[in-house]
């Protein structure tokens, strides 16, 4: 199933929101009670991911729309635990909330795509409302199944795996690289046998 590239980069940049946040037992605590595993910390930190990822439109000026996103990231995690209904359920919700209006535009290189908030809305309405218009083409088409959870040990990250033979297991985080480095070792640590 081929995806519109809007759909695509929204999908992708749910996951990789998603995947900012500390996963429990992989923190651990500072000083002050935050988790020091956080990668969304600080506006400059937002503002990089924001660049990374491609969400476009105002940049995060506050520490609070820091801590919008940052909850955020729970809410949009739900989409990677539910079945479908209940996805249709958040999505819906998430629509409403941040009173989408869908108008398709043109902006920097994209030709025209979907937009339903305006540039200048914060980041957290922007980010969710992508998410979930995003959710609406996997819904509609049938393919919450490409939504998983990293196969990778000792990681909690989420995967969209847009590949063509649904062959992706590993989040964006390096866990694929660990995997595969892991089991050369362990092939290159084997006994030999020898048929002599």
């Amino acid at each position: 199933m081929q995806f519109a590239h809007d759909t695509r980069v929204a999908l992708t940049g749910a996951a990789a929101l998603v995947n900012t946040r500390p996963w429990p037992g992989s923190s651990e605590i500072d000083a002050a009670g935050e988790p020091t595993t956080d990668d969304l910390r600080t506006v400059a930190d937002l503002r990089a991911f924001m660049d990374e990822w491609g969400w476009t439109g105002a940049p995060p000026r506050t520490a609070a729309e820091v801590e919008d996103v940052r909850a955020l990231r729970g809410r949009l995690h739900r989409f990677w635990e539910l079945d479908e209904d209940a996805v249709v359920e958040v999505v819906n919700e998430l629509l409403r909330e941040y009173r989408a209006l869908p108008q398709l535009v043109r902006h920097d290189a994209w030709d025209y795509h979907l937009h339903a908030t305006p540039s200048g809305a914060p980041p957290a309405a922007r980010m969710a409302v992508e998410a979930a218009m995003a959710m609406v083409d996997l819904v509609r088409a049938g393919e919450l199944g490409r939504l998983g959870t990293c196969a990778g040990e000792d990681c909690g990250g989420v995967v969209v795996d847009l590949s063509r033979n649904r062959s992706r297991r590993y989040c964006e985080d390096g866990c694929g690289n660990r995997a595969a480095v892991a089991a050369y070792r362990a092939r290159r640590a084997a006994p030999t046998t020898s048929t002599t």
